[in-house]
């Protein structure tokens, strides 16, 4: 992990692409401000983990489209 000092108004840059600028800081709360092409996701870790989760248990259904037809014949 690279862990790097920055104050207020100072960025760093990912890549050629993407820049993450302080905003503003606290107490212990930093804004942070990313500047991405709009085909690179940017998420909250948090949103990030339960898109994961949601896309591991959706993998794991043993549905198939057949049975998803059938039940939509049906009613």
């Amino acid at each position: 992990m690279l862990v790097l000092a920055r104050k207020r108004n100072e960025s760093l840059m990912i890549g050629n692409e993407i820049e993450v600028r302080i905003l503003d800081l606290k107490g212990d709360v930093v804004r942070l401000g990313i500047s991405a092409p709009s085909s690179i996701p940017v998420y909250r870790k948090e949103i990030y983990d339960q898109i994961l989760k949601e896309n591991i248990t959706a993998a794991s259904l043993d549905i198939s489209l057949e049975d998803i037809g059938k039940n939509i014949s049906t009613n």
